[in-house]
């Protein structure tokens, strides 16, 4: 592997992380987030998770659909827009949030040793995380539905008053 490969990925993270945090636009917050589950992804791919790094990068689609949908139909357009300084101070506040994990790593105790790789680890004792990733975007899928359900009705009384 390509020394600083894994760092140069896990700045990407926290940057764009961080970017899908504090930008105010619900699109470009939602493309942040995009690079976030792809970054993931490529980390779990560069550790040897390669089925990890499959499953993340599919839920990570499926929860972007999600939110893009209804980022676009239940957000308001703000009247102003993201600052290009903002972004940057985010971007550059990420990076120095990534500094201390790149730099100073701390040693394994040398009595702990395993013979589980760390994509059969992370493959077969997720189990919790899998469902909990399902819940989460079940939960997201039922609450836009309500909200789009309460945006018909609403729209229905507001035609038929008229």
């Amino acid at each position: 592997m390509i020394p600083g490969v894994v760092e140069l990925v896990s700045i990407g993270l926290v940057v764009s992380a961080c970017l899908a945090i504090f930008i105010d636009e619900a699109i470009y917050s939602v493309a942040a987030l995009a690079a976030t589950f792809v970054l993931t992804s490529a980390l779990y791919a560069l550790s040897g998770a390669v089925y990890v790094a499959i499953f993340q990068f599919a839920v990570g689609i499926g929860t972007l659909s999600i939110l893009f949908l209804s980022g676009e139909m239940l957000s308001e357009k703000p009247l102003n827009k993201t600052k290009p300084i903002k972004s940057i101070g985010v971007a550059v506040l990420g990076a120095i949030l990534s500094i201390p994990a790149i730099f100073f790593s701390i040693s394994a105790p040398s009595m702990v040793s395993s013979t589980t790789s760390l994509g059969d680890a992370l493959w077969n004792y997720s189990a919790v995380d899998v469902v909990l990733q399902g819940l989460v975007i079940l939960t997201v899928a039922i609450g836009i539905a309500i909200v789009l359900h309460e945006n018909k009705k609403k729209s229905k009384k507001r035609s038929g008053q008229q």
